[in-house]
């Protein structure tokens, strides 16, 4: 076995029950015997230098490539168990800490978004075939964190009170005039207006998005109240009663919050409201795990609280209202892991094995890291003036429960939606 593997394994896995065996078939076990057993086979004596030196890269890698093998239990076993030895920083070793310190000296190079690189960015994951992810997506097609009151709940009620909890916040009403910075396949935008009643611009820079956003409005018969389209928030020349942006921010690069927030700032009206849904880090600022960077999501930023704030605080905004939304995207993540496991052979015939390999390894990751690693999701709310909203948050409660009522006035089922949604995002979804 490689010498730095083995010193790696036997020095810092101390908790858990581990077997590996490396490409000559000699086995080490390491851990206390607690926990998932976990049995991981090396195929090749590179992947063993590689996983020892880089594992931030190269067990991803390994692991895509099919050069290491889990024989017992899974990814997420095997990643948690890293974080249950290591904590939040999962770099344990000190040449692992080197590597993160040149990352986080590079960040910037790789985050220059330009609007011909971010449209480059979104394509390579977004326009990925529609089919992909309709495996294992709820029916509306949302890909960002659902609102888990508790982990019990659907997948898809999860996402409808995520939805509800942000136009709540946004307290939309008819004729609002909306932007949705980052529409993604249209079900916030839909929300906000077949339920709130709002007028809704929504921007995205996939095509395939744009497409299934596009035809679900025409199939819900509202163009003459939503408008989907590709264009970068930086083009765009309107203002807006509300803005909305879920799950998109994480795209803008550090480069670019402060131009995002400026812009934003002169597209909200005076008396307008903003909504912010991103992905956060609770550590101080760090730099992407370079597996996502290079094959998930490039140009890809998850940022601190306090990189937010510099550049709102530059911006004009106030924050009115900031909510950390703690392992609801963990739940998320095992709702989509689990469903595309139970579906893998269908994704399997749309790209290949290590496609699959790749996919799996990016949301076990991204679950692990949502429970041990520090990610967690802000819900920032602005606006121009600090007596825009109420002053207490008594108001989200009763707006959730106007749009609660709205839901089934206007045709959208709580509780029962995924038995009982009407036919027309099963139809979009087949």
């Amino acid at each position: 076995m490689n010498t730095l593997l083995r010193s790696f394994l036997v020095r810092f896995i101390t908790r858990g029950n581990l077997t590996v065996i490396d490409s000559k078939d000699e086995k080490l076990s390491v851990g206390d015997g607690s926990g998932v057993r976990l049995v991981v086979k090396f195929h090749s004596a590179q992947a063993e230098r590689a996983a020892a030196t880089n594992p931030a890269l190269k067990l991803g890698e390994g692991y895509m490539d099919g050069d290491i093998e889990i024989l017992e239990g899974s990814m997420y076993d095997l990643i948690m168990l890293g974080y249950r030895n290591a904590g939040r920083g999962l770099m344990p070793a000190v040449w692992m800490k080197a590597l993160e310190k040149v990352r986080i000296t590079a960040r910037r190079l790789h985050q220059i978004n330009t609007r011909l690189q971010s449209r480059g960015n979104v394509q390579r994951h977004y326009d990925l075939s529609a089919d992909l992810y309709r495996l294992f997506l709820d029916p509306d097609m949302q890909y960002s964190c659902g609102y888990f009151p508790s982990p019990d709940i659907s997948l898809a009620k999860a996402q409808l009170l995520k939805k509800r909890h942000i136009a709540a916040k946004l307290q939309v009403s008819d004729d609002h005039e909306v932007l949705d910075i980052g529409c993604g396949w249209g079900g916030m935008g839909l929300y906000l207006s077949r339920v709130a009643g709002a007028r809704v611009t929504g921007v995205t820079l996939s095509d395939e998005q744009l497409a299934l956003a596009q035809r679900r409005v025409e199939t819900e018969g509202l163009l003459d109240r939503i408008d989907f389209r590709i264009q970068d928030y930086r083009e765009i020349k309107q203002d807006f009663d509300r803005i909305v942006s879920v799950g998109m921010f994480e795209h803008v690069g550090i480069n670019h919050f402060d131009g995002f927030f400026r812009k934003s700032a002169s597209m909200l009206r005076p008396d307008g409201t903003m909504l912010l849904h991103t992905i956060g880090r609770v550590d101080p600022p760090g730099a992407t795990n370079p597996f996502l960077r290079r094959y998930i999501f490039p140009g890809g930023y998850i940022p601190a609280l306090s990189e937010i704030m510099q550049s709102v605080e530059k911006s004009g905004l106030v924050v009115t209202d900031i909510e950390v939304l703690r392992v609801h995207y963990a739940e998320t993540l095992k709702a989509w892991r689990e469903a595309f496991m139970a579906r893998r052979d269908e994704a399997a015939s749309l790209y290949d094995e290590a496609f699959c390999r790749m996919w799996e390894f990016y949301l076990a990751g991204s679950e692990a890291s949502f429970r041990e690693g520090g990610m967690v999701v802000f819900q920032i709310q602005l606006a121009h003036r600090v007596g825009q909203v109420p002053v207490t948050r008594d108001y989200i409660v009763a707006s959730a429960e106007h749009l609660a009522r709205l839901e089934q006035e206007r045709g959208i089922p709580g509780p029962a939606w995924p038995e009982d949604w009407p036919e027309f995002p099963r139809q979009l979804c087949a």
